[in-house]
């Protein structure tokens, strides 16, 4: 994917890369594209967040601890710096959407989409997250109330209110 491209950002500024960093990368940069990808709806977009998902975890490696929740800090990592920039840039038309909120499909998709995607944008980034992670990347009920250290009933709640919110500032 990004293997050059992040190497060459890292070497000139005169960082090396540690095996640790290659091993942390061959084995989560592909979980780090997807998840971009998935929120920011274009590989521009997510070899940017490849890339400062990296260059981040390269500049504090002496302090980053390889463990069995690994795959989930860096798929959070993804999902925030995504959002980052959804908040950043121009909203374009093109994320993986459809069906999330049916009670707007006869919206032109494109449209739907990109109001979705500015609704996400005023989102707390900790909603934000609970709904890329479970309509985007599929984690079930269980799964998110692990990782966000929640009650299985919170999390249900919480997505409750997310679709609500997102619902009234899409339909404004």
């Amino acid at each position: 994917m990004a293997t050059s491209s992040l190497a060459v950002l890292a070497e000139p500024a005169g960082m090396t890369r540690p095996p640790q960093f290659q091993e942390l990368y061959q084995q989560y940069s592909d979980v780090v594209f997807l998840t971009a990808f998935r929120v920011t709806g274009n590989s521009a977009d997510a070899e940017d967040v490849l890339q400062t998902v990296f260059l981040r975890i390269l500049k504090q490696e002496d302090r980053f601890e390889v463990s069995s929740s690994s795959e989930a800090y860096f798929r959070r990592a993804a999902t925030n710096a995504s959002i980052d920039i959804l908040r950043r840039r121009t909203w374009r038309a093109e994320t993986p959407l459809d069906g999330v909120i049916p009670q707007l499909a006869s919206e032109s998709t494109a449209l739907l989409k990109q109001r979705v995607r500015q609704a996400l944008s005023r989102l707390d980034p900790d909603d934000a997250e609970l709904f890329v992670l479970k309509y985007l990347e599929g984690f079930s009920g269980e799964e998110l109330a692990e990782q966000f250290g929640i009650e299985r009933a919170t999390v249900g709640s919480r997505l409750f209110r997310i679709r609500q919110t997102l619902r009234e500032v899409i339909e404004r």
